[in-house]
């Protein structure tokens, strides 16, 4: 949808929501990072002015599984009255009036992922500040965990069994760019499914849990934890996995192959599991199994989101740089399996 017909139906929507019939809409953009299909608007109603994010689904999708907006709002709903840094929803639906869509909009939060490249924001905050916004952010993803699932957000569905969660990537292995990059993939495989944990924690997991969806002040303080697109029912320790082999210089690679020693990381993954043991209260059972299928998981989205690249399906050059790490990503996980 472009901005021009957008601004167009947020008048008559903003209106009917505001009970406002003279309230206008200015300030209309797409924001970045989301394939074009989240947008920030501002609403004049008498002498108020208010700055709202809106979510649609992708174009020309089904309304389903990661289109499914109001799966988002499910968990976005059910995390309120908790200590989770979140954004309430303000208003959603499936009525088609509106965008012809499904959507959701929440109040637009003042401040920026965490971003830690030199220069940036993040990368001048002391290390005693980091380390207290990771416990920040650990504390946020205990509570994420602690969410009465099998009450409070049943729209999500049934829980994805630990065994498929290391099987549903099969069909994307398969049609990954670069298979020699993944020829560790077939024994990564075989070594999960030997070790399939008998008694981790299972509930509400974010499904993509890393500093960029992690929107902070610029002095470090968590504001929310967002894009919930991946979120779902299953082992909430996938999440801790996964922010732990973002944060691992061991599973990375540069051009040359070698490793990055210069990488950016948030917090090593040792403090980060520390911090999230210490949120939750007890020691972690089979981390080093889920960090290594988070490794696994990575290598072979990046196989499959660089054969969409270059097939001209998704333009996305940056997947080009992360396919070094293919093997480094894989490799760590066979270390971490023991």
């Amino acid at each position: 949808m472009d901005l021009v017909e957008l601004e167009r139906r947020l008048v008559p929507f903003s209106r009917a929501m505001c009970e406002d019939p003279e309230a206008t809409v200015s300030d209309v953009y797409q924001m970045p990072g989301h394939a074009g299909f989240s947008y920030g608007f501002s609403v004049r109603s008498g002498d108020d002015i208010s700055s709202w994010y809106l979510r649609l689904p992708p174009p020309n999708v089904n309304w389903r599984g990661t289109a499914d907006v109001l799966r988002q709002v499910e968990i976005l709903n059910a995390l309120d009255g908790t200590d989770v840094p979140h954004c309430s929803v303000k208003w959603s639906g499936d009525d088609l009036q509106w965008f012809e869509c499904p959507y959701f909009i929440v109040p637009k939060l003042e401040g920026d992922t965490v971003k830690l490249a030199p220069g940036e924001w993040a990368s001048k905050l002391s290390d005693e500040k980091l380390v207290d916004l990771g416990s920040q952010v650990m504390q946020a993803l205990a509570g994420v965990h602690r969410v009465d699932w099998q009450r409070k957000t049943p729209y999500l569905g049934d829980a994805i069994p630990f065994e498929e969660d290391v099987t549903r990537w099969d069909r994307f292995y398969q049609r990954a760019a670069d298979p020699e990059k993944l020829s560790d993939a077939p024994e990564v495989r075989r070594k999960l499914l030997e070790r399939v944990p008998a008694d981790a924690p299972v509930g509400v997991f974010h499904g993509d849990f890393q500093i960029s969806n992690l929107f902070c002040s610029l002095e470090g303080d968590l504001l929310a934890v967002i894009d919930w697109e991946l979120v779902g029912h299953g082992a909430t320790l996938n999440d801790v996995g996964w922010i732990c082999t973002f944060s691992d210089r061991a599973a990375w690679a540069g051009r040359s192959g070698g490793a990055v020693a210069e990488r950016a990381i948030f917090l090593d993954p040792e403090t980060l599991v520390s911090l999230y043991e210490e949120a939750w209260g007890a020691p972690l059972p089979d981390v080093s199994w889920f960090r290594a299928l988070a490794a696994y998981k990575f290598a072979i989205i990046t196989g499959f989101n660089l054969s969409l690249h270059r097939r001209g399906k998704r333009h996305d050059p940056s997947w080009e740089d992360t396919a070094y790490s293919m093997p480094t990503l894989l490799a760590r996980a066979l270390e971490l399996l023991g």
